[in-house]
């Protein structure tokens, strides 16, 4: 693993930007911020940006790569994207005072590729349209589902602590990152099936769905066990599907950071293909699997892009979770009048917003007052967090007007 002295040099300037703003007196107060409303003791509503469509952001060329070694290049990639959103879109983020190294981990995967089709919306952008084939036509196909085999390099990783032992010496103090579990075990059968086929399935062969997520579930505690083996879990960023997870109780203080169990970390679960399914599917179908598999963590974030302000009473039969999602498609006024105290509601705003012809600041500032009084009126502590960004239209004030305007009503809460 060689690099040139351009690289070090590049990375060794990004790092010491970095940690001008990982330093600063107000990383320790927004962090005192999120570890109230944590403990369900929030001072004032807490607000995330993430999941940005990067390839619009750039208005100076700060983010583009210039370190060629592909490694240490995903290193540069995080700390311009990390200085970037301080600088102009922070909201609530933490930047942590040291640098994330990612772990050399590989995981073999559970046995089947996903055969699909893909269309873009421009050439720059990520891929957003996918169609996929069923892979599961019999019940014997069941049995492609199989235990991911996990394994580490460790020969790799000493390698790339001495390389930044060089790099980062006198600069920045670093720390090796490990893995956060994702337990939405439906969006990897939609992958696998297609979501037209898994409802028709739920419907025609719900036997076959059962035995597919009973498989699925066996195989993710055995991915699990063997993680636990190897120490491979996250606990230094202290984010779980975009939220941050500062606590009292996790990691606990018995905990080896460089080295830790799933019942010092958070991992986060979802079905969003059950948005468009009754309660009772998600009563039979999610929670029997996902009681099994969230006890083998310390907490659990739960939902994405799902509506659950109908079957909140459902969400609950699954245990260790404390931070539920409340997106778009949920009533946010309905989701905060039944979420029982002991959870946050983390509601999305709405990326559209920012997608329009002419962003709406009234808008926007409209749609986080509904929120925050819908909060307010229930004695909900709450968190929002604006991802699943597509597009700001090649605009990214628009994201950096976003910040500044959830900001000023979170502060007069």
């Amino acid at each position: 693993m060689i690099l040139s002295q351009n690289d070090i040099s590049i990375l060794q300037e990004l790092a010491k930007e970095y940690m001008q703003y990982a330093t600063l007196p107000l990383q320790q107060k927004k962090k005192e911020l999120w570890l109230a409303l944590n403990r369900f003791e929030m001072q004032r509503p807490m607000i995330v940006i993430d999941q940005i469509p990067w390839h619009e952001m750039d208005v100076d060329g700060f983010l583009k790569n210039q370190v060629n070694h592909p490694y240490w290049a995903m290193v540069e990639t995080a700390l311009r994207q990390s200085i970037y959103k301080w600088k102009y879109m922070p909201a609530d983020m933490v930047l942590p005072p040291y640098i994330m190294l990612p772990r050399l981990i590989q995981n073999s995967g559970y046995g089947i590729m996903v055969e699909e089709e893909r269309l873009a919306s421009d050439t720059a952008n990520d891929v957003v349209g996918h169609k996929f084939y069923n892979q599961f036509e019999e019940m014997e196909d069941v049995e492609k589902i199989v235990t991911p085999t996990i394994s580490v390099n460790r020969k790799g990783e000493q390698e790339i602590i001495e390389i930044a032992e060089t790099i980062f010496k006198g600069i920045a103090p670093f720390k090796m990152q490990g893995h956060t579990v994702h337990l939405g075990l439906w969006d990897a059968i939609t992958q696998w099936m297609g979501v037209e086929n898994c409802y028709i399935e739920l419907m025609d062969r719900p036997e076959l769905m059962h035995a597919i997520m009973d498989k699925l579930t066996n195989s993710t505690i055995g991915m699990i066990e063997q993680m636990n083996k190897e120490g491979v879990f996250d606990a230094y960023s202290n984010v779980c599907h975009c939220s941050y997870t500062f606590t009292d109780d996790l990691p606990s203080s018995s905990c080896n950071l460089d080295n830790p169990t799933s019942k010092d970390v958070w991992a986060f679960g979802l079905a969003q293909l059950f948005s468009s399914v009754s309660p009772a599917i998600t009563d039979e179908f999610e929670v029997p699997y996902m009681q099994k598999l969230f006890p083998y963590f310390g907490a659990i974030y739960y939902g994405c892009c799902d509506r659950l302000d109908d079957r909140l009473d459902i969400i609950t039969k699954m245990p260790n979770i404390r931070k539920i999602s409340c997106s778009p498609w949920s009533n946010r006024e309905e989701f905060a009048r039944k979420l029982q105290k002991n959870y946050i509601m983390s509601n999305k705003p709405n990326p559209a917003l920012l997608a329009t012809d002419s962003m709406s600041e009234q808008e926007i500032r409209a749609d986080i007052r509904r929120t925050m009084k819908a909060a307010k009126d229930n004695n909900v502590n709450l968190e929002l967090i604006i991802k699943d960004i597509s597009t700001v239209r090649y605009e990214p004030q628009r994201l950096w007007k976003w910040s500044q305007i959830a900001l000023e009503e979170a502060e007069n809460y």
